[in-house]
Protein backbone atom coordinates (compact mmCIF):
# COMPACT_ATOMS: atom_id res chain seq x y z
CA UNK A 1 0.00 0.00 0.00
CA UNK A 2 1.59 3.51 -1.05
CA UNK A 3 2.66 5.76 2.11
CA UNK A 4 0.14 8.07 3.31
CA UNK A 5 1.43 12.07 2.09
CA UNK A 6 2.07 13.66 5.78
CA UNK A 7 -0.78 16.50 4.57
CA UNK A 8 -3.54 14.88 4.15
CA UNK A 9 -6.11 14.87 6.91
CA UNK A 10 -7.15 11.96 9.04
CA UNK A 11 -10.39 12.27 7.22
CA UNK A 12 -8.53 12.15 3.90
CA UNK A 13 -6.53 8.78 5.07
CA UNK A 14 -9.90 7.57 6.45
CA UNK A 15 -11.79 7.67 2.90
CA UNK A 16 -8.56 6.44 1.14
CA UNK A 17 -8.54 3.08 3.07
CA UNK A 18 -12.18 2.49 2.65
CA UNK A 19 -12.10 3.11 -1.06
CA UNK A 20 -8.60 0.77 -1.28
CA UNK A 21 -9.72 -3.45 -1.00
CA UNK A 22 -7.65 -5.19 1.30
CA UNK A 23 -6.01 -7.84 -0.62
CA UNK A 24 -7.37 -11.38 0.21
CA UNK A 25 -4.66 -13.97 1.45
CA UNK A 26 -3.79 -16.75 -0.87
CA UNK A 27 -6.39 -19.59 0.63
CA UNK A 28 -4.41 -22.30 1.99
CA UNK A 29 -5.13 -25.82 -0.08
CA UNK A 30 -4.30 -28.01 2.69
CA UNK A 31 -6.52 -25.94 5.27
CA UNK A 32 -8.86 -26.01 3.18
CA UNK A 33 -9.15 -29.33 2.37
CA UNK A 34 -8.87 -30.95 6.00
CA UNK A 35 -11.96 -28.87 6.80
CA UNK A 36 -14.16 -31.31 4.18
CA UNK A 37 -13.20 -33.86 6.72
CA UNK A 38 -16.27 -34.57 8.38
CA UNK A 39 -17.40 -38.45 8.52
CA UNK A 40 -20.46 -38.43 6.67
CA UNK A 41 -19.58 -36.35 3.80
CA UNK A 42 -17.29 -36.55 0.78
CA UNK A 43 -16.55 -35.88 -2.61
CA UNK A 44 -17.96 -37.22 -6.41
CA UNK A 45 -14.73 -37.58 -8.76
CA UNK A 46 -14.44 -38.48 -12.62
CA UNK A 47 -11.20 -39.32 -13.94
CA UNK A 48 -9.95 -40.37 -17.90
CA UNK A 49 -6.08 -41.95 -18.31
CA UNK A 50 -5.25 -42.36 -21.46
CA UNK A 51 -1.75 -44.40 -22.21
CA UNK A 52 -0.04 -43.85 -25.74
CA UNK A 53 2.97 -46.09 -27.05
CA UNK A 54 5.15 -44.84 -29.58
CA UNK A 55 2.66 -41.99 -30.59
CA UNK A 56 -0.02 -44.81 -31.06
CA UNK A 57 -3.44 -44.91 -28.69
CA UNK A 58 -2.99 -47.43 -26.47
CA UNK A 59 -5.28 -47.95 -23.17
CA UNK A 60 -8.00 -45.22 -21.89
CA UNK A 61 -9.62 -45.96 -18.36
CA UNK A 62 -12.48 -44.29 -17.15
CA UNK A 63 -13.14 -44.02 -13.44
CA UNK A 64 -16.62 -42.41 -12.09
CA UNK A 65 -17.76 -42.88 -8.51
CA UNK A 66 -17.64 -41.35 -4.75
CA UNK A 67 -15.01 -41.11 -2.06
CA UNK A 68 -16.26 -40.93 1.73
CA UNK A 69 -14.20 -39.03 4.27
CA UNK A 70 -13.83 -39.37 7.80
CA UNK A 71 -12.11 -36.94 10.08
CA UNK A 72 -8.78 -38.02 8.63
CA UNK A 73 -9.10 -37.94 4.99
CA UNK A 74 -10.17 -40.78 2.36
CA UNK A 75 -11.83 -43.64 4.40
CA UNK A 76 -14.31 -45.39 1.70
CA UNK A 77 -15.06 -45.29 -2.01
CA UNK A 78 -17.22 -46.94 -4.39
CA UNK A 79 -15.67 -46.51 -7.95
CA UNK A 80 -16.91 -48.12 -11.38
CA UNK A 81 -14.32 -48.68 -13.99
CA UNK A 82 -14.53 -48.97 -17.58
CA UNK A 83 -11.31 -49.58 -19.99
CA UNK A 84 -10.66 -49.89 -23.94
CA UNK A 85 -7.69 -51.00 -25.56
CA UNK A 86 -4.37 -52.70 -24.00
CA UNK A 87 -3.67 -55.26 -21.91
CA UNK A 88 -4.69 -54.58 -18.22
CA UNK A 89 -8.68 -54.35 -19.29
CA UNK A 90 -8.87 -57.70 -18.40
CA UNK A 91 -6.86 -57.58 -14.91
CA UNK A 92 -8.96 -54.55 -13.87
CA UNK A 93 -12.53 -54.75 -12.05
CA UNK A 94 -15.43 -53.13 -13.07
CA UNK A 95 -16.40 -51.74 -9.61
CA UNK A 96 -14.66 -51.46 -6.78
CA UNK A 97 -15.73 -50.24 -2.74
CA UNK A 98 -13.36 -49.45 -0.25
CA UNK A 99 -14.81 -49.56 3.53
CA UNK A 100 -12.23 -49.43 5.94
CA UNK A 101 -9.47 -51.78 5.90
CA UNK A 102 -11.19 -53.71 3.24
CA UNK A 103 -11.54 -53.30 -0.44
CA UNK A 104 -14.23 -55.51 -2.32
CA UNK A 105 -13.92 -55.89 -6.03
CA UNK A 106 -16.05 -57.67 -8.91
CA UNK A 107 -16.57 -57.52 -12.98
CA UNK A 108 -14.18 -59.31 -15.16
CA UNK A 109 -11.91 -61.93 -14.01
CA UNK A 110 -12.60 -61.26 -10.57
CA UNK A 111 -16.23 -62.38 -11.25
CA UNK A 112 -14.65 -65.96 -12.76
CA UNK A 113 -15.34 -69.12 -10.86
CA UNK A 114 -16.08 -67.78 -7.50
CA UNK A 115 -17.99 -69.94 -5.74
CA UNK A 116 -21.63 -70.64 -5.79
CA UNK A 117 -24.04 -67.25 -4.69
CA UNK A 118 -20.21 -65.12 -4.28
CA UNK A 119 -20.05 -61.85 -6.77
CA UNK A 120 -17.60 -59.93 -4.78
CA UNK A 121 -13.96 -60.84 -3.85
CA UNK A 122 -12.87 -59.58 -0.60
CA UNK A 123 -8.65 -58.48 -0.31
CA UNK A 124 -7.22 -56.53 2.75
CA UNK A 125 -5.90 -53.82 1.15
CA UNK A 126 -7.50 -50.43 1.60
CA UNK A 127 -4.03 -49.07 -0.27
CA UNK A 128 -6.72 -49.26 -3.54
CA UNK A 129 -8.68 -47.21 -2.58
CA UNK A 130 -8.84 -44.89 -6.20
CA UNK A 131 -8.14 -43.95 -9.56
CA UNK A 132 -5.17 -44.32 -11.64
CA UNK A 133 -3.76 -40.91 -10.68
CA UNK A 134 0.00 -40.97 -9.43
CA UNK A 135 -0.69 -37.80 -7.50
CA UNK A 136 -2.22 -38.30 -4.41
CA UNK A 137 -4.14 -34.81 -3.50
CA UNK A 138 -5.16 -36.38 -0.57
CA UNK A 139 -2.14 -36.74 0.83
CA UNK A 140 -0.95 -32.83 2.75
CA UNK A 141 2.42 -33.84 1.72
CA UNK A 142 1.87 -34.23 -1.83
CA UNK A 143 -0.66 -31.30 -2.20
CA UNK A 144 1.11 -28.76 -0.16
CA UNK A 145 4.46 -29.68 -2.61
CA UNK A 146 2.54 -29.57 -5.62
CA UNK A 147 1.09 -25.82 -4.82
CA UNK A 148 4.99 -24.57 -3.63
CA UNK A 149 6.85 -26.57 -6.94
CA UNK A 150 4.40 -25.09 -8.78
CA UNK A 151 6.48 -22.78 -11.49
CA UNK A 152 3.03 -20.99 -12.64
CA UNK A 153 0.09 -20.49 -10.70
CA UNK A 154 -2.13 -17.91 -13.05
CA UNK A 155 -5.78 -18.08 -12.16
CA UNK A 156 -5.56 -20.48 -9.38
CA UNK A 157 -4.21 -23.00 -11.56
CA UNK A 158 -0.25 -24.36 -10.58
CA UNK A 159 1.69 -26.01 -12.85
CA UNK A 160 4.94 -27.43 -12.66
CA UNK A 161 7.11 -30.82 -12.51
CA UNK A 162 7.71 -33.30 -9.56
CA UNK A 163 9.87 -36.64 -10.60
CA UNK A 164 8.67 -39.91 -9.59
CA UNK A 165 11.50 -39.66 -6.86
CA UNK A 166 10.15 -36.61 -5.97
CA UNK A 167 6.63 -37.91 -4.95
CA UNK A 168 7.77 -41.28 -3.46
CA UNK A 169 9.67 -39.44 -1.27
CA UNK A 170 6.67 -37.31 -0.20
CA UNK A 171 4.72 -41.12 0.60
CA UNK A 172 7.23 -42.00 2.40
CA UNK A 173 8.26 -44.82 0.36
CA UNK A 174 10.79 -46.42 -2.43
CA UNK A 175 11.14 -46.77 -5.68
CA UNK A 176 12.98 -48.38 -8.86
CA UNK A 177 15.99 -46.10 -9.13
CA UNK A 178 16.00 -46.16 -13.11
CA UNK A 179 11.88 -44.90 -12.77
CA UNK A 180 13.03 -42.36 -10.11
CA UNK A 181 13.96 -39.38 -12.80
CA UNK A 182 10.73 -39.75 -14.95
CA UNK A 183 8.91 -36.27 -14.61
CA UNK A 184 5.53 -36.07 -13.72
CA UNK A 185 4.24 -32.76 -15.47
CA UNK A 186 1.00 -31.44 -13.47
CA UNK A 187 -1.08 -28.75 -13.66
CA UNK A 188 -3.83 -28.23 -10.05
CA UNK A 189 -6.73 -26.41 -10.41
CA UNK A 190 -8.15 -24.81 -6.92
CA UNK A 191 -11.09 -22.85 -6.68
CA UNK A 192 -12.19 -20.05 -5.10
CA UNK A 193 -12.57 -21.88 -1.54
CA UNK A 194 -8.97 -23.54 -2.43
CA UNK A 195 -10.67 -27.06 -3.02
CA UNK A 196 -9.28 -29.14 -6.01
CA UNK A 197 -11.20 -28.99 -9.09
CA UNK A 198 -9.08 -31.09 -11.04
CA UNK A 199 -5.60 -31.84 -10.97
CA UNK A 200 -4.16 -33.40 -14.53
CA UNK A 201 -0.76 -35.18 -14.71
CA UNK A 202 1.40 -36.76 -17.46
CA UNK A 203 5.14 -38.97 -17.42
CA UNK A 204 6.62 -40.57 -20.27
CA UNK A 205 8.54 -43.95 -19.92
CA UNK A 206 11.14 -44.23 -22.06
CA UNK A 207 12.77 -47.89 -22.80
CA UNK A 208 14.91 -46.83 -25.39
CA UNK A 209 14.75 -49.25 -28.40
CA UNK A 210 11.53 -50.36 -27.03
CA UNK A 211 10.02 -47.31 -26.93
CA UNK A 212 7.95 -45.19 -24.91
CA UNK A 213 4.98 -44.77 -23.18
CA UNK A 214 3.10 -41.75 -22.15
CA UNK A 215 0.73 -41.68 -19.85
CA UNK A 216 -1.82 -38.81 -18.78
CA UNK A 217 -4.58 -38.89 -16.01
CA UNK A 218 -7.14 -36.33 -15.54
CA UNK A 219 -9.30 -36.37 -12.19
CA UNK A 220 -11.74 -34.02 -11.42
CA UNK A 221 -13.62 -33.29 -8.35
CA UNK A 222 -17.24 -32.47 -7.93
CA UNK A 223 -19.64 -31.43 -4.98
CA UNK A 224 -17.14 -30.83 -2.04
CA UNK A 225 -19.22 -31.22 1.11
CA UNK A 226 -21.98 -33.63 -0.35
CA UNK A 227 -23.60 -36.40 2.09
CA UNK A 228 -22.06 -40.06 1.11
CA UNK A 229 -23.10 -43.32 2.50
CA UNK A 230 -21.11 -45.94 1.36
CA UNK A 231 -21.17 -49.81 2.37
CA UNK A 232 -19.72 -53.07 1.76
CA UNK A 233 -21.73 -55.21 -0.15
CA UNK A 234 -23.74 -58.28 1.30
CA UNK A 235 -22.03 -60.52 3.44
CA UNK A 236 -23.32 -63.85 1.60
CA UNK A 237 -21.66 -61.93 -2.08
CA UNK A 238 -18.46 -61.93 -0.48
CA UNK A 239 -15.24 -64.36 -0.65
CA UNK A 240 -12.15 -63.47 0.75
CA UNK A 241 -9.63 -64.08 -1.95
CA UNK A 242 -7.74 -66.58 1.11
CA UNK A 243 -10.90 -68.37 0.10
CA UNK A 244 -10.76 -69.23 -3.28
CA UNK A 245 -7.94 -71.76 -3.02
CA UNK A 246 -4.10 -71.94 -5.22
CA UNK A 247 -5.63 -72.77 -8.40
CA UNK A 248 -7.85 -69.65 -9.13
CA UNK A 249 -6.86 -67.33 -11.85
CA UNK A 250 -7.88 -64.54 -9.54
CA UNK A 251 -5.56 -62.00 -8.86
CA UNK A 252 -3.44 -62.15 -5.66
CA UNK A 253 -3.33 -58.27 -5.98
CA UNK A 254 -5.50 -54.89 -7.44
CA UNK A 255 -3.28 -53.61 -9.89
CA UNK A 256 -3.58 -50.12 -10.77
CA UNK A 257 -1.87 -46.76 -12.57
CA UNK A 258 -0.59 -45.30 -8.60
CA UNK A 259 2.58 -44.62 -7.79
CA UNK A 260 2.82 -47.62 -5.08
CA UNK A 261 2.20 -49.62 -8.23
CA UNK A 262 4.34 -48.45 -10.23
CA UNK A 263 7.52 -48.70 -7.93
CA UNK A 264 7.11 -52.15 -7.86
CA UNK A 265 7.70 -52.28 -11.80
CA UNK A 266 10.99 -53.16 -13.30
CA UNK A 267 11.50 -50.88 -16.73
CA UNK A 268 12.24 -53.71 -19.15
CA UNK A 269 15.84 -53.76 -21.07
CA UNK A 270 16.53 -54.76 -24.91
CA UNK A 271 17.73 -58.42 -24.99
Amino acid sequence: MKRILAGLTLASCAALMTATPAQAAPVNPVKALKKQYVAGHGVRVSETSRTTMNGKNGQTRTTNGTLGFGKSGVVAADLRFRDNGGMAGGLMPSRSITVGKQTYVQGGIYSENLPEGKKWVRYADPSVIYTSQPLDVFDSKVLKALVSKAKSSKSGTYRGSLTFADVSKLYGEKIDKRLGKIKINYALDLNSKGLINSVRSEYTMDFGVLGSTTTTVSTRFTGWGAKITIKAPPSDQVADYSELGAETEVPQEIPNGSLNSLGRVEAPSAR
